[in-house]
């Protein structure tokens, strides 16, 4: 069942040695094949001293920078361990040269698992060697009853400045919405700042070096962490209050209006690939898109609509559970069987395998933030919106879909109270706005990680319209 979210928290890769002539350090790009289901997946290496560790990005899952512990690296072969809900991850691997071939275990789970180094079309651009023409500062602002850590990027010069503050998206974030090496909000920050605009942007709840715990709070809950950002700099003698604005992308442009129909503060808005239809119908979308991608029958998509369905039934009434917990266990089971036999005679214990990837499925929607998000409608928000708005959504997305989201962005923000707004389809963009070939998730880690030309002069050209700039504090211009 191709479900919201995937069951099994899967493992993976290697780590180095700084003895061994072959160091692993940077990025391996490559997939594991488990329970029928390929997952693309990057892991990052970094050796420190005589220390070893190494991160693992699953972007179907929306799972970044998970940390792997026990890793070695002593060729031919290579091991690492990853805790899990599900269980402890074992992985063993062989290496030979650029590449990296194994198997691994997890509660009775076996799959296998590839990896190549990734090459250096694959990775973000590097950074450059000279400090940035900016100040840059680390900072911390209360968010309810806990911490709120992040980055504030401030032109030089000085005076009041224009801010931005970034909203990243669905799933545990980073400051820079890290993402198979990609770091979209470290570069839009960089670029805006040497534009003469400060951003602000923070680690999501329970990463990185925020408090909280993201996996218990809402959309809602997100957008009052924003509230707070704002508050922050408008304290700030070097942040022009009248001119804080909000870029958020995905979930962050469903937040983004929430937080301007709460607050006058906000002077701007702009969306990358925000939502304007339910968390329902975006879902639905998603499955029966990938679902075609990879070449399922139109039964076989139908029987997972319906069940998705089904399961969004028992979220919102947050009834009918032993059902459901029933339903998955039966998927699981049909995971199972439809294995190769080899496969199969790898799982020691087939019972403990179909107990252990059900309830891994239950507790993947048992969560508050999809209940909010499969009815939260962003269209009362945007009618709501009386600041610019900027709304841009990606030629080939496939997430954020411009043929489901288009229509009903420009009909909301039509009866907004604003007539400052903008749709704007950027060409041959994916979800993340990079240049891609069919938009799906599943090409994500091998395609260069730049936003696609001209989009960010667009958004700061967009902003520099509508609020002022310090003359001569834009320090030196570039991309």
């Amino acid at each position: 069942m191709k479900t919201l979210v995937y069951a099994l928290l899967v493992l993976l890769v290697a780590a180095a040695s700084p003895l061994n002539a072959q160091s692993p350090d940077g990025p391996w790009i490559g997939s594991i094949n488990v329970a029928g289901t390929e997952l693309k997946i990057m892991v990052t290496f970094q050796t420190k001293g005589d220390s070893l560790s190494a991160t693992i990005d699953i972007p179907q899952q929306m799972a970044i920078g998970l940390p792997l512990r026990n890793v070695s690296w002593r060729p031919p072969k290579t091991h690492f361990e990853l805790p899990a809900g599900p269980g402890l991850a074992v992985f063993d691997g062989r290496i030979a040269k650029d590449s990296v071939n194994g198997d691994f275990t997890q509660a009775g789970f076996a799959g296998t698992f590839r990896l190549e180094r990734g090459k250096d079309v694959r990775t973000a651009p590097p950074e450059a060697a000279v400090p940035p023409p900016y100040r840059e500062e680390e900072i911390a602002f209360k968010s309810g009853e806990f911490n709120v850590a992040g980055t504030l990027t401030v032109p030089p010069g000085g005076g009041k400045h224009p801010a931005v503050i970034l909203i990243t998206g669905s799933g545990a974030h980073n400051r820079d919405e890290e993402l198979l090496g990609f770091r979209p909000f470290r570069i839009i920050a960089d670029h805006l700042t040497r534009h003469g605009i400060a951003v602000l942007r923070w680690d999501d709840r329970g990463i990185g070096s925020s408090g909280g715990n993201k996996s218990l709070s809402t959309t809602a809950d997100h957008a009052q962490d924003v509230l707070a950002g704002v508050k922050f700099l408008r304290a700030r003698p070097d942040i022009n209050p009248e001119a804080i604005g909000l870029l958020g992308h995905s979930e962050g442009g469903l937040i983004a209006p929430i937080v301007a129909g709460l607050s006058r503060d906000i002077a701007f808005i702009v969306l990358m690939a925000g939502p304007a239809v339910t968390g329902e119908r975006l879902v639905c979308f998603q499955i029966e898109t990938q679902m075609r991608g990879a070449k399922a029958g139109e039964e076989e998509i139908r029987k997972a609509l319906s069940e998705q369905h089904r399961v969004f039934a028992c979220v919102r009434a947050d009834t009918g559970w032993d059902g459901l917990a029933l339903m998955f266990k039966k998927e699981a089971a049909s995971g199972y069987s439809a294995m190769p036999a080899e496969r199969r005679k790898a799982i020691t214990d087939s019972a403990s395998f179909v107990n252990v990837r059900g309830a891994a499925m239950m507790g993947g929607v048992r969560v508050p933030w999809l209940k909010y998000f499969i009815d939260c409608d962003p269209v009362p928000a945007l009618e709501k919106v009386s600041s610019p708005v900027l709304a841009l959504f990606g030629e080939l997305d496939m997430q954020v879909p411009v043929s489901l989201n288009r229509a009903p962005m420009e009909a909301a923000l039509a009866r907004s109270r604003t007539k400052d707004w903008k749709v704007e389809i950027v060409p041959k963009a994916n979800h993340l706005f990079i240049r891609a070939v069919t938009g799906l998730p599943s090409e994500y880690a091998g395609l260069e990680k730049v936003f696609v030309p001209g989009f960010l002069d667009l958004v700061t050209e967009w902003i520099t319209k509508r609020v002022p700039v310090l003359t001569g504090g834009a320090g030196e211009r570039g991309n």
